[in-house]
């Protein structure tokens, strides 16, 4: 496991960067993304799917009111916006362990919100900052080793 940090110029080149991922995902990944408001979380989350093969990406919106967006494609991608969730327990109420099974991926929005939720699970960290009006960059944590986005966008 490692951290990579890249540089986003765009909302096109950080969906690109969640393509990259999402094609080399293999399944029961969990995925934790953290950044502030417009740091380009649900675009990540939208290349993250299209590359896990779903033929809705281009409908990947943040589930922020029902809290889950399932999308099904090569592996199922279970998106989850925990910004209007107010405790640990509400997180483990949405049936957060249902969503995690060999074939599936769960992405997280504003994780750091749960994070101790995700104690004890070998999950990926993403975190998103502006850089610039439209730069972000992006770290990451704990990626696994068959995951190559180190090469530029």
């Amino acid at each position: 496991m490692r951290r990579t940090e890249l540089i986003s110029n765009s909302a096109e080149e950080t969906i690109e960067v969640g393509r990259k991922i999402g094609a080399q995902l293999k399944g029961g990944e969990v995925i934790a993304v953290c950044g502030v408001l417009g740091s380009g979380k649900t675009h990540l989350i939208k290349g993250i799917a299209a590359g896990a093969g779903t033929e809705e990406a281009r409908e990947v919106t943040s589930p922020t009111f029902v809290i889950v967006n399932e999308y099904k494609g090569r592996l199922d991608v279970y998106h989850v916006d925990a910004y209007r969730l107010n405790s640990l327990s509400e997180f483990e109420m949405i049936g957060f362990d249902d969503y995690c099974y060999p074939q599936s991926v769960v992405a997280i929005e504003w994780a750091d919100k749960i994070e101790q939720a995700l104690a004890g699970i070998d999950y990926i960290r993403i975190e998103l900052t502006h850089k610039g009006q439209r730069q972000r960059e992006i770290h990451t944590k704990n990626i696994p080793e068959y995951i190559n986005i180190a090469c530029s966008v």
